[in-house]
């Protein structure tokens, strides 16, 4: 992993994911699925359900947001600039940060339907499969074999979302207490003075359904 952040998944994990979890555990729908690079799935919902009808709650990285990410010490020219080092537009009223304390750009949101093969990195795999948004606007999504979110959450990865409290009220990267990081596994992302947090589960993405844009 690299050194800023978890999110980051070496090469050789990698190799062994696509190589051993997927043909494994799908084998006799290996062909439905194509291989991708590396994406992030952040999931709200109860670690113990095998299904939900919230995944319009859930977003999506297409890239390793951590080495994109931009330090705390760092947040006064982000704030002066609007925009990070990685050319991606900071949001002063929805902002993200991991479990080391970097500020990261937001996932696109809600998550595309479809279907997802993820991972925790904790020799559990599975097929996500997230149906269109209903007229409700709520989007179906279940894990296939009777895995729960728990299962295929990477246990190391931290995001958390920080959203004003209420009008008028900062809600910034300034108020973070710094001490607080790293964020060690199964503990919460710190709260921040004057602002809503949600902390997400974060899914490994290796594969989607061949007929999928990716």
């Amino acid at each position: 992993m690299r050194e800023n952040s978890h999110f980051s998944w070496p090469l050789l994990g990698m190799v062994m994911l696509i190589s051993v979890l997927v043909p494994s555990a799908y084998a006799e729908s290996q062909a439905r699925f194509k291989h991708i690079p590396l994406q992030y799935i952040v999931a709200l919902g109860d670690p113990g359900a095998n299904s939900g009808n919230d995944a319009q709650l859930w977003g999506l990285w297409r890239q390793d947001p951590g080495p994109r990410g931009c330090r705390l010490e760092n947040y006064k020219q982000l704030k002066a600039t609007g925009v990070a080092p990685a050319q991606w537009p900071f949001d002063r009223q929805d902002w993200w940060l991991e479990e080391h304390g970097l500020i990261m750009e937001k996932p696109t949101f809600p998550l595309p339907p479809g279907k997802y093969v993820v991972t925790g990195g904790r020799e559990v795999t599975s097929v996500l499969t997230v149906d269109p948004m209903d007229k409700s606007g709520s989007q179906h999504w279940r894990l296939d074999h009777g895995r729960k979110l728990y299962d295929v959450t990477h246990l190391p990865c931290h995001a958390a979302r920080y959203t004003p409290a209420a009008n008028n009220v900062p809600c910034s990267p300034d108020a973070v207490g710094k001490a607080a990081f790293p964020v060690a596994p199964g503990i919460s992302m710190p709260s921040v003075k004057g602002c809503n947090k949600k902390d997400y589960a974060v899914l490994f993405v290796i594969g989607v359904a061949e007929n999928q844009s990716s």
